[in-house]
């Protein structure tokens, strides 16, 4: 192809590659360099991405890292993202197949999160900050690129999302009252982790009005507790729930005296939704209850999920009292992986 740089968009649009934003040329010095900032064999394999069957190698990892506009210091947390997404119970052809649209998102824990500017305060969710929007932009164009997850082809979102671009945020832990997500894992505090989920939606929660954390605690689950929340119908395939606290309702919440497993458990008490509301509407035609759920009674309260461990309450964001729960798409698992730094 001619040696411009527009050349190489069209070569890359016309074959599919792209997700409609410019890339940054994949050249032969760029790959290499990306390599050598995790010092693998660029022919070792990860595993086998579905649907497409493709197997995933460190160089085709390294060229979608490049193409995604990632810095090299980058990449050995886009290894550990794809690593955590080829896990099975993570599902990854189902959900970034479904029409449901679901998001794939990297939450970062750990010391390298700060060394990469990974943002975990203000506007995290959001564009501005080159590693958050790299790095989730990596994991996506993998997906398309390696898994074959096109739109139209085997991509079947009916509408899908703004996150399928990117959607990668740190957890705020300079500002949390709580031990960061890596350390209730069982981590060290030295430790870099990646947690990989996937999405349907983020549910937005203001509260700059009451007093304590346990009414900030009934307002989030106000939210909750909505006729056609999927979750409510698919507590037999495990959904899952990710509660981000802004640091001020953090504050406030533990000021109440609730740790992270008290709001787990307070959430999964009180988000109930009677049955004879979720019969017959949304997604009653696919529900997946377990034999607990008595569905001969209609006052029988079915919970957003099965167990109280299936919500992962994390501490993102700055001031302004707006925090969000990530609705976990319906036949899925997260999972966390460690960073590993070459060394």
């Amino acid at each position: 192809m001619a040696d411009s740089f527009q050349a190489v968009q069209d070569y890359c649009w016309e074959r599919g590659w792209t997700d409609g934003l410019p890339v940054v040329p994949p050249t032969e010095q760029l790959v290499l360099e990306m390599l050598a900032a995790y010092k693998g064999d660029p022919a070792k394999s990860l595993g086998v991405m579905q649907p497409r069957n493709a197997r995933v190698t460190l160089e085709k990892l390294a060229i979608n890292a490049v193409m995604a506009g990632c810095l090299p210091e980058h990449f050995p947390v886009v290894v550990a993202a794809v690593r955590a997404a080829l896990h099975e119970e993570f599902n990854l052809a189902g959900n970034a197949a479904t029409t449901g649209g679901a998001a794939q998102v990297v939450i970062v824990n750990g010391p390298i999160a700060q060394q990469l500017g990974i943002n975990g305060d203000a506007a995290c969710f959001g564009p501005g900050f080159r590693a958050n929007a790299a790095i989730g932009r990596a994991l996506r164009l993998v997906i398309r690129n390696l898994g074959g997850l096109v739109p139209g082809e085997m991509d079947k979102a009916t509408q899908a999302t703004p996150g399928r671009y990117s959607f990668c945020f740190s957890e705020n832990e300079g500002r949390s009252p709580w031990e960061p997500r890596h350390q209730e894992l069982g981590y060290p505090a030295s430790a870099s982790t990646v947690t990989v989920v996937a999405i349907r939606s983020v549910h937005p929660v203001m509260e700059t009005t009451v007093a304590t954390g346990i009414e900030v605690m009934r307002t989030v689950i106000g939210t909750m507790k909505a006729v056609g929340v999927s979750s409510y119908y698919q507590l037999g395939t495990g959904a899952q729930i990710v509660l981000v606290l802004c640091p001020e309702h953090a504050a406030d919440i533990a000021g109440s005296g609730l740790s992270k497993a008290d709001v787990r458990e307070f959430i999964y008490q009180n988000a109930r939704m009677p049955l004879h509301q979720l019969k017959g509407l949304a997604h009653y035609g696919n529900r997946n209850w377990p034999a607990w759920i008595d569905e001969t009674d209609p006052e029988t309260l079915v919970p957003i999920v099965r167990a109280a461990e299936d919500i992962v309450v994390v501490v993102a964001g700055g001031d302004g009292r707006h925090s969000a729960w990530l609705a976990g798409w319906g036949v899925t698992r997260l999972v966390t992986e460690e960073i590993i730094l070459p060394g």
